[in-house]
């Protein structure tokens, strides 16, 4: 690897990645990656939709030789704003094709066909039905609608298929399927020997999937007019199962940096989550709502200090927990119960 700019790297063969950075997140920024192609370069993910997110972009395409203007086309791993944000302004700027998984391209287009006053409405009833108590769920009754990053994203025009090769001309880039983070979740196996020779099977953008220190977000697939009963986080472990099967020599993820040995991380995540599963397990001695297992979880900060928006997810990632263990035949919602509660079996 080679530091073109203080945002960019080369990653070698044909692939550079420029840090577009994610305002007021912990998580700092995204990793976009630009991948040469016959046809000209092509953006796995584009970054937050903030001015200086793109001025940030376009200063690193320039580091790379190249602009907006010239972008062929746009793989999204997946739908959340620090990965989708900029890719209409992309598009814009180049006629540039978008393509997303079928699953989180429906996303999309439901967002941006849904009034703010449905989603609100919502997430009013789930926080109830979670056993919010009423001071978390009031705002959310008198909320008024505002644009945010996200509710108003690219639609895409082509349809990213499990198994295939992407339209990169020159390129060997093969799409993996690993819902969980969220439910059309993309990781792209490019096919090729690694510049340096390291030993593997060539290289994976991993996207949200894959990290090398975070664990990420498992919530549930949130969709106001389905009701189906899914299992994230059973989607997530057995998209891990894969990747590691993949043993790619490098990963190349969108956030934090580049590493080696998928197989040893994506054990340490099974384990990771094992574990939790366990201690939630040891929690339901008792009855609890989704709200209590939330608050009684560990998380990376007392429960006091996590923000608003950010209970919301935790709440959501311990209804993912709870599924995987009904599921499981470990755990139980308590009949009649409301709001619903579950115990240990």
């Amino acid at each position: 690897m080679a530091q073109v700019s203080p945002q960019v790297t080369d990653h070698g063969g044909g692939v550079r990645s420029v840090r577009v950075p994610i305002p007021d997140n912990p998580l700092g920024y995204t990793l976009v990656y630009v991948v040469d192609t016959d046809r000209g370069p092509v953006l796995v993910d584009t970054g937050w939709d903030d001015p200086a997110s793109w001025n940030t972009l376009t200063a690193g395409l320039a580091a790379c030789g190249t602009s907006p203007a010239a972008i062929h086309g746009v793989v999204i791993t997946h739908h959340h704003p620090d990965h989708h944000g900029l890719s209409g302004q992309v598009r814009d700027a180049s006629g540039a094709w978008i393509a997303m998984h079928a699953a989180d391209a429906a996303i999309v287009r439901r967002t941006g066909e849904t009034r703010p006053e449905r989603w609100f409405a919502y997430m009013t009833a789930k926080l109830e039905a979670a056993g919010a108590p009423e001071d978390h769920v009031a705002p959310l009754r008198t909320a008024r609608p505002r644009r945010l990053p996200g509710f108003s994203p690219a639609v895409p025009d082509r349809e990213i298929v499990p198994g295939d090769l992407l339209p990169l001309p020159g390129r060997r880039l093969r799409a993996i399927w690993t819902p969980g983070h969220t439910p059309g979740h993309v990781c792209l196996h490019l096919e090729e020997q690694h510049p340096a020779q390291l030993p593997g099977h060539g290289r994976l953008f991993s996207g949200d999937h894959l990290l090398p220190e975070i664990t990420p977000h498992i919530g549930l697939y949130e969709d106001p007019d389905d009701t189906t009963v899914t299992d994230p986080l059973g989607d997530y472990l057995d998209s891990l199962e894969r990747v590691g099967r993949l043993a790619p020599a490098e990963i190349l993820p969108a956030h934090q940096y580049v590493f080696t040995d998928a197989p040893a991380r994506v054990r340490e995540l099974l384990t990771h989550h094992e574990e939790r599963l366990d201690g939630l397990r040891t929690l339901l001695i008792e009855p609890l709502t989704p709200w209590q297992v939330a608050e009684r979880m560990e998380w990376n900060r007392p429960w006091a200090e996590i923000p608003y928006g950010s209970r919301n997810i935790a709440v959501s990632e311990a209804e993912a927990h709870l599924r995987r263990l009904v599921k499981l035949g470990r755990a139980e919602a308590v009949p009649g119960s409301e709001p619903v509660t579950y115990m240990a079996v």
